[in-house]
């Protein structure tokens, strides 16, 4: 009788322990493959295209996980990714090409120029226009007037400062810390400072309009700083910033912003194209489908927001100087696409 007991119970605890191997099993091959995507902070047009893409492919593709990481800056993101130690970032081709060099802010990092070549390009859209924002009721009316004001730039070691100090440098010579102020925070805690007054002069790479400072216009008149013509065709350092692949001189319409935008006229600025980029190693089979399912999703998508107007299968290539991932590149030409040739 206890013999049999003891079978039965021994029975019973064999049969739990499969049971529950069986269900770890089961729930480990339900459980999605997750993928780390770094972009910059909300509020930027980046963020906003590459969390779509996030969203999108995680709903069309629920055996994969985007989890959006908007902490960092993009440097740092492709060092990473080039480490194997994230799977998409913002793929910016300036700050690829300063990789490629070693130079910029890769210039003390030697194997920089190594590590570019485990990238490659997902695909490319437009991240929109440097917008340089002022309230009107203070009277700065050129970039010749920020002098001794507060600026931010962009978050201290991106690219993006680097960026709107070499535009200010080459519209009036002025330098940051000695001619003005330039405020060290990230994008979403500068968008903060300014509508809370602390900054008076707010640069922000993205999309026209932008929802931050289309909710600033909301209760406030803004007015917009750009390049004069003089600059734009005499100013060498200017010339040779616009030179480099993704920058281009485009304009800010004066009506983008509604009533409250007290422009007149197109203010001229500059123009960046960007992409979502990823490491090599990553599988063929998981860019296509993931490529596959966000596009085929946008050719779909009828209510699409506004911002993502100017993206289109046009701009997947747009001043792209990474090679495309194996995986994207099938799903282009498979639509009937020629995909450039990048070394």
């Amino acid at each position: 009788m206890l013999a049999n007991s003891k079978r039965s119970l021994k029975t019973f605890l064999t049969s739990l322990c499969a049971g529950a191997l069986l269900s770890t099993a089961a729930v480990q091959s339900q459980a999605a493959e997750t993928f780390r995507l770094s972009t910059l902070g909300p509020g930027s047009s980046p963020y906003m295209v590459m969390t779509h893409f996030a969203n999108t492919v995680n709903t069309a593709l629920p055996e994969y996980s985007i989890i959006v990481n908007a902490t960092g800056v993009a440097p740092k993101h492709a060092l990473d990714a080039a480490k194997g130690r994230g799977e998409f970032f913002l793929m910016s081709p300036a700050i690829h090409n300063y990789m490629k060099t070693g130079g910029g802010m890769f210039s003390k990092i030697k194997s920089a120029p190594e590590l570019s070549e485990n990238l490659r390009v997902v695909f490319m859209f437009p991240m929109g226009l440097y917008q340089a924002a002022t309230y009107a009721e203070d009277n700065i009316h050129s970039l010749q007037d920020i002098k001794g004001k507060r600026v931010f730039a962009g978050p201290p070691g991106g690219s993006a400062r680097r960026t709107v100090e070499t535009i200010i440098r080459a519209a009036t010579g002025y330098e940051p810390g000695k001619d003005y102020t330039s405020v060290k925070l990230g994008h979403d805690s500068a968008s903060q400072a300014f509508q809370d007054r602390n900054i008076d002069v707010y640069f922000n790479p993205t999309v026209a309009p932008s929802p931050v400072l289309s909710q600033i216009t909301l209760t406030n008149k803004i007015r917009f700083l750009g390049l004069d013509e003089e600059t734009i065709e005499s100013s060498s350092e200017l010339k040779k910033l616009i030179s480099v692949p993704g920058f281009s001189i485009k304009q800010l319409q004066p009506d983008v912003y509604g009533e409250n935008q007290v422009n007149t006229a197109p203010v001229n600025t500059v123009g960046i194209n960007v992409g979502i980029a990823t490491n090599k190693d990553l599988s063929e089979e998981v860019i296509y489908n993931m490529t596959k399912a966000y596009w085929t999703a946008r050719a779909e998508d009828k209510n699409a927001p506004a911002w993502l107007g100017d993206m289109s299968l046009e701009t997947v290539f747009a001043d792209m100087n990474m090679p495309m991932h194996p995986g994207a590149a099938r799903y282009f030409r498979e639509i009937g696409l020629e995909v450039p040739a990048v070394k």
